[in-house]
């Protein structure tokens, strides 16, 4: 890879993440039969994806973002009191259907701690704290999702609630990419070979990324065409989710003083949802509800295109000069890319 090619990539993201997107739709609508083996793809593509994330951010800033008490307890705050609300709300539109209103409600309610790192980097946002935030958002959505659903749905959910996939996700998607990049990190101080790892992953990252939308998008594609009749129906609320979510995040943000680059961070947090982990609960779900695993995955599709454009948005909506945070400013500069 190129310097001169690197660059020219690294400069129309947004449009060439939208080819990707649209090249997965078109292998899983042309070819049903690959969906399958997209879908085993995803995990390990996600993990490389990660591993190079993890790897350009100086995991010494992880460390220190672990005091900043105030994005902390702004983004806990925000993703478990404020942003429940919104999801009931907006599952009132479809609380007619109980399988789309469990699939809602199942994928609204988790934050997502995987991929929202990637898109918050390429938005300028603080990576390295939402990195942080990773297993406290994890572990208080694993304690958090029966009681919501207990609250909005009813009693016989709590038998499709299982730790199992949420703890998965957590060692695969977090745990092993983060101490690889830990390991090649201390080894690129003594070693070249460190080094040039360091170089390729960071130029590999938007064929990455551009792997891992296209794999998402032409695994689940198929499924969510089959129903979408009934489908239809959710993705106005995944829409609106995203812009309302943006714009509390922007407001939680600008609450509690925080810099740029984690209000930022704050708004994906927000906007994105752990969709994958989630999904194995859908699939435990009865036949009776079985369009419930479908709404959970359309809002895969609606979120991975609002999160491109939102790459190129957010930082408009949030520029450097609207919101300067007391306290978190001077850890924020090493967060952006």
């Amino acid at each position: 890879m190129t310097p001169r090619l690197v660059q020219a990539w690294d400069q129309h993201q947004v449009p060439i993440y939208l080819a990707a997107i649209a090249v997965g739709a078109a292998v899983g609508l042309i070819s049903p039969s690959v969906a399958p083996t997209l879908e085993h793809a995803i995990e390990p593509v996600l993990m490389l994806l990660l591993f190079a994330t993890f790897l350009g951010v100086p995991l010494v800033e992880v460390g220190r973002s672990f005091r900043d008490a105030r994005f902390l307890v702004t983004i806990l705050g925000a993703n478990f009191v404020v942003v429940p609300v919104l999801a009931w709300s907006l599952s009132r539109f479809v609380a007619d259907d109980r399988g789309l209103l469990l699939g809602v409600l199942l994928v609204l309610l988790t934050p997502c701690i995987d991929y929202v790192i990637v898109f918050t980097g390429l938005a300028g946002g603080a990576r390295a704290r939402l990195l942080a935030a990773a297993p406290l958002l994890m572990l208080v959505q694993i304690l958090l999702l029966p009681l919501y659903l207990l609250l909005f749905v009813g009693t016989e959910v709590l038998d499709v609630i299982d730790v199992g996939p949420f703890a998965e996700a957590f060692l695969l998607l977090i745990v092993i990419p983060l101490a690889a990049a830990a390991i090649v990190q201390a080894f690129a101080k003594r070693h070249r070979f460190g080094r040039v790892v360091e170089t390729v992953m960071a130029a590999a990252m938007v064929p990455l990324m551009m792997l891992t939308l296209a794999t998402v998008v032409g695994s689940q594609i198929g499924a969510v065409g089959s129903q979408i009749g009934a489908l239809i129906r959710v993705v106005p609320l995944y829409v609106a989710f995203v812009v309302v979510a943006v714009m509390l995040g922007l407001l939680a943000g600008r609450m509690a003083r925080l810099d740029v680059p984690g209000t930022r961070a704050v708004a994906f947090s927000l906007a994105t949802r752990n969709s994958l982990v989630v999904l194995p609960l859908a699939l435990a779900l009865p036949a009776t509800l079985g369009i419930a695993p479908l709404a959970v995955v359309t809002q895969t599709l609606v979120e991975l295109v609002a999160m491109v454009v939102l790459v190129r948005l957010v930082p408009r909506f949030i520029p450097e000069r609207v919101n300067r945070g007391r306290g978190s400013s001077s850890r924020g500069a090493h967060d952006v890319r």
